[in-house]
């Protein structure tokens, strides 16, 4: 079988272990088998980052954008506002959910080529004090591929008590992250962790989650009614089994491979040879290069250049890149290095780009 390279910020290419995992035999998910799956992806994805030990993920069965959700539902107050501090269309989104879950939120949209505006969010908090009963913002935005140092925010925000709700889906287990004054994080199997779009999950902290004071206005998406019962590996509703075996296989692969820091280093030496090869031939990136994140790069389309005509070459080829959204569309590309991709692929890659911007 052909393998298509996939250079969009998630789903990812499988490597042959976790492709291999598909095929296991059909299995119920209110098994004990299943549930001993689940409590192992539970105790791994608890060991990523060491400094969130007083955390406990939760798995559920959706897209990244399913956690994000969820994490709101359950966390976001329906009586306090949430501010918002976004700087692209995943921060933005999360105002959308909020308005469609009905709960009280302020956006503060700032520009999509800038950092995090923290004079605006001090703003807003120093205004309004106990008028906010989160802050919520997006660790890797992945409109332009900037990483955004949640840091700042976070010691922020503790000056106000209001504590951080974090989308890491396109971050987490790549990306540094700091877990200080964050109440939960977002995540999902399907990007940094190189599992299928299937599982996503959020860590919450233990103590909140054991509390057991849901925001929920929704059945599905209530992450309490999911932390209780996944105490013995069993789930409320129907999760997805081969998703869940794929995540099972993805995150031992995962640790066998050296776990985060050695994912970091393997995505910035690709990501560092995709810009040195673009910038030798005139192509400009999007925002500053040590705006950067580990695996993901926007560059400007040069004068005369048509995206359709870059995306068409490569995938000829067997590579799936990615085009710019909003204001962006038919300006921009975008390079994800995630996933299995091997070294004869990444030269490959390095030689088309090269021989299409000559």
């Amino acid at each position: 079988m052909k393998r298509e390279i996939l250079l969009n910020p998630g789903p990812v290419t499988l490597s042959d272990r976790v492709r291999a995992a598909l095929q296991r035999s059909d299995l119920c998910h209110r098994e004990k088998e299943f549930a001993s799956l689940s409590l192992e992806i539970l105790e791994m994805i608890g060991k990523i980052y060491p400094q969130a030990k007083d955390f406990r993920p939760v798995l559920l069965t959706g897209s990244g954008t399913a956690a994000v959700e969820a994490m709101l539902q359950s966390f976001a107050s329906a009586s306090k506002k949430t501010l918002i501090v976004a700087n692209g269309v995943y921060g933005e989104r999360m105002a959308t959910m909020l308005t469609k879950q009905g709960k009280p939120f302020e956006l503060i949209k700032g520009e999509w080529t800038e950092g995090l505006n923290l004079k605006a969010a001090e703003a807003a908090l120093a205004a309004s004090p106990g008028a906010y009963s989160a802050v919520a913002t997006v660790h890797h935005e992945t409109t332009t591929g900037r990483l955004n140092d949640i840091s700042p925010l976070a010691a922020l925000a503790e000056k106000f008590s209001v504590p951080v709700l974090v989308d890491a889906v396109s971050s987490f287990a790549a990306e540094d992250l700091d877990f200080k004054n964050v109440l939960a994080v977002a995540a999902t199997g399907n990007k940094c962790v190189h599992a299928i779009p299937a599982i996503s999950f959020v860590l919450a902290r233990t103590d909140v989650l054991e509390a057991g004071k849901s925001e929920a206005r929704s059945l599905y998406l209530d992450l309490f009614e999911y932390y209780k019962a996944q105490k013995t590996g069993f789930s409320p509703f129907t999760q997805s089994v081969q998703g869940i075996y794929a995540l099972h296989e993805a995150l031992r692969e995962f640790f066998d491979l050296g776990g985060q820091k050695a994912r970091l280093k393997t995505y910035r030496d690709r990501r560092d040879s995709v810009l040195d090869t673009l910038a030798a031939a005139g192509v400009k990136t999007l925002i500053d290069r040590s705006a950067f994140s580990s695996y993901l790069t926007s560059f400007l389309l040069p004068e005369g250049r048509d995206y359709d005509a870059l995306h068409d070459t490569l995938k000829a080829e067997g590579y799936t890149i990615y085009a710019g959204q909003g204001n962006f569309s038919g300006k921009i590309f975008r390079i994800a290095v995630m996933g299995d991709i091997r070294t004869d692929e990444m030269n490959k890659l390095l030689q088309l780009l090269k021989d299409f911007f000559k």
